[in-house]
């Protein structure tokens, strides 16, 4: 049996439990460089159990809708956040937790100018840029030990547009 998931719009408020929406949305926290530039200060938590955050450059291969999600994936040690290089919307996977297990699996397609950060323990999908070239730079812990559990459903979602 295939379940299917409808992706919605990326919203702060709905996201919120799996982490932050980062965007330069609402009044600047203040103006700098002469007044020239605002800035949206401390959009993410970033949160890691030990060694240090670091930014890396990804680059994911061009997904399209419907896509079939099989596998999410989370950091135990630390959060993560995608920044994409590019003003093209992606696709976000999240699931909720229950002791140890994904469930419920949400969908999330992102607007030009937003970037997220996903929670430490959150189970998500894999880097989907719906658009070439699909260049992102990730901030994440980079450290000693493992920082990655994934887990494989029995069920097939289907997500769509």
């Amino acid at each position: 049996m295939t379940r299917h998931i409808k992706a919605e719009p990326l919203t702060a408020a709905a996201f919120a439990p799996y982490g932050d929406v980062m965007e330069a949305s609402g009044a600047p926290d203040k103006l700098i460089n002469q007044g020239r530039c605002a800035r949206f200060h401390n959009r993410a938590d970033l949160d890691f159990s030990d060694g240090a955050a670091g930014i890396s450059i990804f680059r994911g291969e061009k997904e399209t809708l419907p896509l079939a999600l099989r596998m999410v994936e989370r950091h135990p040690a630390g959060s993560q956040a995608f920044v994409p290089m590019s003003a093209d919307p992606f696709l976000v996977v999240v699931a909720r937790d229950n002791d140890g297990v994904p469930t419920d699996p949400l969908a999330f397609l992102t607007w030009p100018g937003q970037a997220i950060n996903f929670h430490r323990g959150t189970w998500h999908g894999v880097l989907t840029p719906l658009s070439e070239p699909g260049l992102f730079a990730v901030i994440d812990r980079i450290g000693e030990g493992a920082n990655l559990e994934e887990y494989w459903f029995e069920t097939e979602y289907v997500i769509e547009r």
